[in-house]
């Protein structure tokens, strides 16, 4: 991919019940559904963080199925984005769960 292909990362963290509800996973098959990349992880905080990278309207997609879908069993109080910046390059090779 080129840098003309629009590629974008941001951070994310998703607040709501969305521990325990296989909330990764499904964030992980979305991620590799759409082709993007990045990583999603638990936080001691009960709330669940990652990054996503990928062409800029892919990426609006996936921020969108953060806001609104997440897993069957969660329940999305609120996700904040930060640090949206476009990118040359993919700094992923695929979309996982960190640990």
């Amino acid at each position: 991919m080129s840098s003309s292909s629009g590629l974008v990362s941001v951070d994310y963290e998703v607040f709501g019940e969305v521990q325990g509800v296989f909330f990764r996973k499904h964030t992980e098959d979305q991620g590799n559904k759409l082709k993007l990349v990045g990583w999603v992880k638990n936080t001691p905080r009960d709330t669940v963080v990652g990054q996503v990278q990928g062409p800029r309207e892919t990426v609006q997609i996936m921020k969108n199925w953060l806001r609104t879908v997440g897993s069957p069993m969660s329940r999305i109080d609120k996700v904040t984005f930060t640090n949206e910046t476009q990118i040359s390059s993919l700094e992923f090779s695929s979309f996982t769960t960190r640990y």
